[in-house]
């Protein structure tokens, strides 16, 4: 059977030998006009990706910070490379990844999940491309610990159970999956009930209802509840419109929804962060793979972003646990290259 594009991608940015030799330098410049690329960053992805604060009226909201901000930083301090960054903050997450086709930006960053269905526009035409994945992860819930033996896995999620989810996001895309309110196409299973702006609609079980990582149905758009057809299924809360995932954090918190769907680093994160005062759960046997976005046309920097990108992770070996214990990791590799010998 032939594999998928999307498959292809997520091989790609997997594709490292870890008894090779580590990558040689990168000798040549991405950008040769000396020209300042204009990234935008999801705000509220802490630990990968995220504003130094939560205000967007503060001046430190367009203050880049996490693991994906450390790694731009090596990358414009490697010689010869000829990467400079501007770097703007974007709060709302819908087709973020869409936007690096757009004149404003020439690379979108927020520990964006590579799926092919991304690359692509409302009309199919492939209009994005994204670097080889830098992060790895896993999809997980995120639960208050009082809850932890109660909520151990997708299978204790039943129709009693609120989980929080940002509209658009893998968390929810597998979370719909994992419990069969989706099937394998991303259609809603019949009789789920959904609160939209416009009123409540009724999934009928047909492509007109359709949730996916890339794209929903019109008549879904805007949704603040799922309401599951059986009592073996969870329901939906979306929140995130004003401050990205930080609202589910508080509601979860506040005890308005009792699990948050999303990826594991950033859940451990928030786990951390509160104190234990939230455990992570359920961790999804699926691994993902995340990158940065550019525009199609922009494959060639892509490339050369990537090859940077290799060196300053040792040829992936250096990850996200590595840069946890040690944020200055990205930067001594930099030098490593600055100091060889000429």
């Amino acid at each position: 059977m032939a594999r998928t594009t999307e498959k292809l991608l997520i091989d790609a940015a997997c594709a490292v030998d870890p008894a090779a030799p580590p990558a040689r330098a990168p000798s040549q410049a991405c950008v040769d006009d000396e020209r300042v690329l204009n990234v935008g960053f999801y705000a509220f992805f802490a630990p990968i990706s995220y504003s130094a604060v939560e205000n967007p009226d503060a001046k430190g909201f367009h203050t880049h910070r996490g693991y994906e901000a450390d790694l731009l930083t090596a990358l414009e301090a490697i010689d010869g490379a000829g990467l400079s960054f501007s770097r703007h903050p974007i709060a709302a997450w819908d087709d973020i990844w869409l936007q690096a086709a757009t004149p404003q930006y020439d690379i979108i960053a927020g520990d964006i999940t590579i799926l092919d269905a991304r690359t692509r526009d409302a009309a199919g035409n492939q209009v994005v491309t994204f670097t080889s994945g830098h992060v790895v992860f896993r999809q997980s819930l995120l639960v208050r610990a009082a809850d932890a033996a109660r909520l151990a896995s997708h299978d204790d999620l039943t129709s009693d159970i609120r989980v929080g989810a940002l509209a658009g996001s893998t968390g929810e895309r597998r979370l719909l999956e994992l419990t069969g309110l989706v099937d394998a196409n991303g259609v809603l299973t019949a009789g789920v009930r959904i609160d939209t702006p416009a009123g409540a609609v009724v999934a009928d079980g047909s492509p007109d209802y359709l949730i996916t990582a890339a794209a929903e149905s019109p008549i879904l758009a805007g949704r603040r509840r799922l309401h599951p057809p059986s009592q073996t299924m969870p329901q939906l809360v979306y929140l995130g419109d004003q401050a990205g995932e930080l609202e589910l954090l508080d509601a979860l918190e506040a005890g308005t929804i009792d699990a948050v769907a999303r990826g594991e680093i950033g859940n451990r994160d928030a786990s951390h962060a509160r104190g234990g005062a939230f455990t992570v759960t359920a961790l999804d046997q699926k691994v993902e793979h995340g990158g940065f976005a550019l525009a199609a046309e922009n494959a060639e920097l892509a490339s050369c972003l990537d090859r940077m990108i290799t060196w300053l992770t040792d040829n992936r070996r250096i990850d996200y646990a590595n840069w946890q214990e040690d944020p200055a990791v990205f930067m001594r590799r930099a030098a490593m290259w600055n100091e060889r010998e000429p």
